[in-house]
């Protein structure tokens, strides 16, 4: 491969076409004309010597070689955005920025992490991409985002990840629910209940499905609603139980009740992670360290399980 034949401009066209996996679509995203991108990879691919993209279902993708060229085109536009930040920090104090990519159930625990550390170093920009687990996923698969939260996270070599905060998941009925009255129940006594749950692949309904299995239970009345605030507001109304987290209920001010249910709450945990094969931009990292350092002033310590370290050491 002769690197005197390589640009940015290259690079972040390649990328473009990894991203959207269509030429007219990066070619929307860059401003470009479409035989402009088609011969951008062109010239890429007789630069590197190999093949770099194959057409699979309609999208292109890398080939082997491809996805090793998309981490190092990363990583090298990556440091120049970091020595971006540096001049900025240099001339202007704390600047920089960091995209987050979160699943749509911590909308209740961003605002905790996000508004103490903005107000401190308010040059600093953060944009967050909000989905459910499934299109966070794709994104984490994609290397789009610096960080990601999940309930649940991803496993693999590439994963990087460490656990900062308690997630219980409790089982809730209407405030005039039969059970409400009861001190104490067991879950065989709720079987002919309609249970409300979100969509496969959430996080909260995987924990509650395997938990289910292990205790050899099979629900029979099943309402699937992919939205934690209109299950809430569900239940509320007397549609049905739920299992939820117990930082949307606090944060509602939810009109329902926690069942006394044995083995309940339910074992969970929210995380933060990032893709191992990513650079991280330092006002990523600070956005760790301050966390890791304050996380005691934001939230409940009865909540806190902080491994954050894992994340500033790589070992997560």
């Amino acid at each position: 491969m002769n690197i005197r034949h390589l640009t940015f401009r290259l690079l972040q066209v390649y990328i473009a076409v990894i991203r959207t996996g269509s030429i007219s679509q990066a070619a929307v995203q860059l401003h470009l004309t479409q035989p402009t991108v088609s011969q951008q990879i062109k010239r890429l691919t007789e630069a590197v010597g190999e093949e770099l993209l194959e057409l699979r279902e309609g999208h292109y993708q890398p080939t082997y070689v491809g996805r090793e060229l998309y981490h190092a085109a990363l990583d090298a536009l990556g440091r120049f955005d970091d020595f971006n930040s540096f001049l900025s920090e240099a001339a202007q104090g704390d600047k920089g920025h960091f995209s987050l990519g979160v699943v749509t159930t911590a909308q209740y625990v961003l605002p905790l992490l996000l508004s103490p550390y903005t107000q401190q170093y308010p040059g600093v920009d953060v944009t967050f991409n909000i989905g459910n687990r499934g299109s966070v996923l794709q994104r984490f698969q994609n290397e789009l985002d610096d960080l990601y939260l999940f309930s649940h996270p991803p496993t693999g070599d590439h994963v990087v990840s460490g656990r900062f905060l308690r997630n219980p998941l409790v089982l809730i009925a209407p405030l005039h629910h039969w059970a409400a009255k009861k001190k104490s129940l067991t879950f065989s006594e709720l079987m002919n209940e309609r249970f409300l749950m979100r969509e496969p692949g959430s996080a909260t309904r995987m924990v509650f499905e395997n938990w289910l299995r292990e205790q050899n239970y099979q629900l029979h009345n099943t309402l699937q609603i992919e939205s934690n605030e209109v299950i809430r507001m569900s239940v509320e109304t007397g549609l049905g139980l739920a299992v939820l987290s117990e930082h949307t209920l606090a944060q509602a001010n939810a009109k329902v009740v926690i069942l006394p249910v044995k083995d309940f709450p339910l074992t969970s945990h929210w995380y933060l992670v990032r893709h191992g094969d990513r650079r991280l931009p330092v006002a990523a990292h600070n956005f760790i360290r301050y966390m890791n350092a304050h996380l005691g002033e934001w939230v409940n310590e009865k909540y806190i399980r902080n491994e954050l370290d894992l994340l500033l050491s790589g070992n997560g």
